[in-house]
């Protein structure tokens, strides 16, 4: 999980917004157009970043068709320090390049 975690939020293009799909559903569980609208992202954008971070066991869906429900796995739960690490080094290394304020991918 530690090197999907990095992988997902530090390593790849879309790192920012799966970053920011982690973090709306830390807050509640919520499904694809919620997300979308919650965070001004394209739903099939949201939807490609919510197939990624269930492949790699962040996020699981409950329900089958469009009004399905994401939430963060007990698996992600168990590492929970390590994204709070992965995301205190990504903001640290924003911050650094001024770019705190970064536009969305």
């Amino acid at each position: 999980m530690e090197e999907s975690l990095w992988y997902l939020l530090a390593g790849t293009r879309g790192s920012e917004n799966r970053g920011r799909i982690v973090r709306a559903l830390d807050e509640q569980p919520r499904n694809a157009n919620r997300l979308a609208e919650a965070l001004g992202i394209d739903y099939n954008t949201v939807r490609h970043h919510l197939d990624t971070l269930r492949e790699h066991e962040v996020v699981v869906r409950n329900g089958d068709d469009y009004g399905a429900v994401y939430r963060l796995t007990d698996e992600f739960e168990e590492h929970r320090g390590v994204y709070e690490r992965v995301l205190e080094t990504v903001d640290h290394v924003a911050v650094e390049a001024g770019d705190a304020g970064r536009g969305v991918e």
